[in-house]
């Protein structure tokens, strides 16, 4: 946001400027070229995945016990593999999220790819899950565990990337230009202004990437392929057995098991985290707050410095004795300058190369996997593909409708109220993080029982994939704003309705649109679970494109169907994102972007 402090007949005026344009649909041809080409080889990439699911059939199939006394090692498990995800999800993120930051070729091609794929059910990754890691080990323990840890991170990564993306396009200008004025370049500008600039999203979209793998931890502890099924042990295999065979004290005390897990992260990390992303936020003048705790983290400041001294000391002998045989290896002829860059040129040129044209291989054998899986007698259920889609669109819009209602409200109030919001993120990470998919037997049977139907209940479940990405990046749009800015507000006397108008709602727009986004990422996940539901041996389901891929998947297994299902959910997700969603970011980043 392009906020000035102009000054009028002495006063000081709070104002927003800049020139942007206005919102319009515009159908590029190019672009509408582009992005044909881009479902058809996101089509082809899928139908291969399809085409070799069939070597994991022979997946050996595994119960897990519902067994009270293995509730520790089973939350043991699955906090390994959320953590491994989210290490995996935090360098993808700043890696992608800052190349499609790049803007140009890096922005048209990184940007839509990552928007269908956060936005492709978990169900969806199985066969990339299956062929990649579970046929590669013949169905062993260890090759199931990777592929859990691969489906965690697709439920993790995507926000956090466009998170990255979103703090690095909305770095004020006059900043970039002041760094670049002192010859920063490369990792020095990553160090001292890209990185620092993308702390906060950086920050709040962990904890909800944290949330997003609690939420289906169900799903990817849970591998199908075909006939055969592998539970993992952990708590969302537990959760799932207990809610399944209807033991519900099994259910209470897993569920309070992952509540404890939750709250001490909380308090040992996302509370001291969220606190020192306070330090990498824009202000106009220099901070007059007081030093604020950083709980854990300043316990752990004093015994960091220790234990890294102690590891120099052991690490240095061998260090030294690695150096001096590197040292007596005779060195051959060193390479001119003008040799350097030309062997760099081949060393890149074979690189590229060799990537264009395993590329063009794996696409071309897609495009064979099509045809062929397309070629196929069609199910008669794909006659209800388009009604279905129509459904499911409606379902999210009433979902996002009702989630636009509750958090921009308390968003705003976060923004008036310190206390507010520092009671509302633990609250809201806490209840976010309790996966719903285990509570579904208890909401489903609630609203049949009142409605007499499931199509209320099955907004409801989307409701609680959709709206903690809206929550969460409004949060770290609101805290983004400097105080200086809030303080000047107030001084013009601008009423409290008249400072949201003019300078919270234009601030935290851009966080409002990539919230946006990824919760409909969100709610088309979801679906896979709302839509179409079995407990206790009965099936409730709506129409829906969410019920067909559900079925497909876990019914019939039918892998057209499943192809069809997931193509045309994509194409869908493909328009809006183009039509609707990036003109809106487009336009919020322009004009609403923070400059001096």
């Amino acid at each position: 946001m392009r906020f000035a402090l102009e000054r009028i007949g002495g006063a000081a005026m709070l104002g927003v400027s800049g020139h942007a344009k206005m919102f319009k649909l515009e159908i590029n041809p190019r672009r509408l070229i582009n992005g044909s080409l881009s479902f058809l080889a996101l089509a082809a990439i899928i139908a291969l995945f399809f085409a070799y699911r069939g070597h994991a059939q022979h997946l050996i199939a595994r119960n897990v016990p519902t067994s009270i006394e293995h509730l520790p090692y089973y939350a043991f498990c699955s906090f390994y593999r959320m953590l491994a995800a989210y290490i995996i999800a935090l360098i993808f993120s700043i890696i992608y999220g800052m190349a499609a930051a790049r803007g140009g070729l890096y922005e048209r091609i990184l940007i839509p790819a990552i928007d269908i794929a956060q936005s492709v059910p978990v169900v969806g990754f199985f066969p990339a899950a299956v062929f990649f890691f579970v046929a590669l080990t013949h169905g062993s323990r260890l090759g199931v565990e990777m592929a859990a840890v691969f489906l965690i991170f697709t439920s993790q990564a995507w926000n956090m990337a466009l998170g990255v993306y979103e703090a690095v396009k909305t770095i004020p200008g006059d900043s970039r230009d002041a760094l670049e004025s002192f010859g920063a370049r490369g990792w020095l500008k990553f160090k001292r202004l890209l990185m620092p600039a993308s702390v906060p999203k950086l920050v709040y979209n962990s904890i909800l990437s944290w949330v997003a793998g609690w939420y289906f931890l169900i799903a990817c502890e849970i591998i199908t392929a075909g006939p055969a099924t592998y539970r993992l042990p952990g708590l969302g295999s537990f959760l799932w057995e207990a809610s399944e065979k209807g033991r519900n004290f099994d259910l209470a005390a897993g569920l309070l098991t992952l509540l404890a897990i939750i709250v001490l992260m909380d308090m040992i990390v996302w509370q001291p985290l969220s606190t020192w992303a306070e330090k990498f936020r824009y202000e106009f003048a220099a901070s007059s707050g007081t030093a604020q705790s950083l709980g854990m983290f300043d316990a752990l400041a004093g015994v960091g410095p220790a234990v890294t001294r102690v590891l120099r000391s052991i690490l240095a002998p061998p260090t030294r004795l690695i150096a001096t045989a590197l040292n007596a290896i005779p060195r051959g002829p060193q390479l001119s300058p003008e040799q350097s860059r030309r062997v760099g040129q081949i060393v890149r040129t074979i690189v590229v190369g060799a990537i264009v044209i395993f590329t063009a291989w794996a696409l071309a054998r897609g495009f064979i996997a099509l045809i062929r899986t397309l070629s196929h007698p069609w199910p008669q259920d794909a006659k209800q593909i388009p009604e279905a889609i129509v459904a499911s669109t409606i379902r999210m819009t009433i979902a996002y409708a009702i989630s636009l209602a509750w958090t921009v409200p308390c968003a705003l109030a976060a923004s008036e109220s310190p206390r507010f919001n520092r009671i509302l993120s633990p609250i809201a990470e806490i209840v976010g993080s309790m996966p719903a998919t285990a509570l579904f037997p208890i909401i489903v049977a609630a609203f049949i029982e009142f409605t007499g139907g499931m199509n209320v209940a099955s907004i409801v479940l989307i409701l609680t994939g959709m709206q903690w990405y809206l929550l969460f990046n409004l949060l770290a749009g609101v805290n983004q704003v400097p105080e200086d800015l809030k303080e000047a507000a107030r001084a013009f006397g601008l009423s409290r309705v008249a400072r949201w108008r003019k300078l919270i709602l234009p601030a935290v727009m851009p966080s409002l649109i990539t919230g946006s986004i990824t919760a409909w990422g969100g709610g088309w996940n979801a679906l896979i679970l709302s839509e179409y539901f079995v407990y206790n041996n009965q099936t409730h389901q709506v129409l829906g494109i969410g019920a067909l891929l559900d079925a497909a998947t876990y019914k019939t297994g039918n892998g057209v169907m499943i192809l069809l299902s997931l193509l045309s959910m994509i194409l869908v997700v493909l328009l809006l994102n183009r039509l609707m969603w990036r003109p809106l970011y487009n336009l919020a980043t322009e004009r609403y972007r923070l400059d001096y």
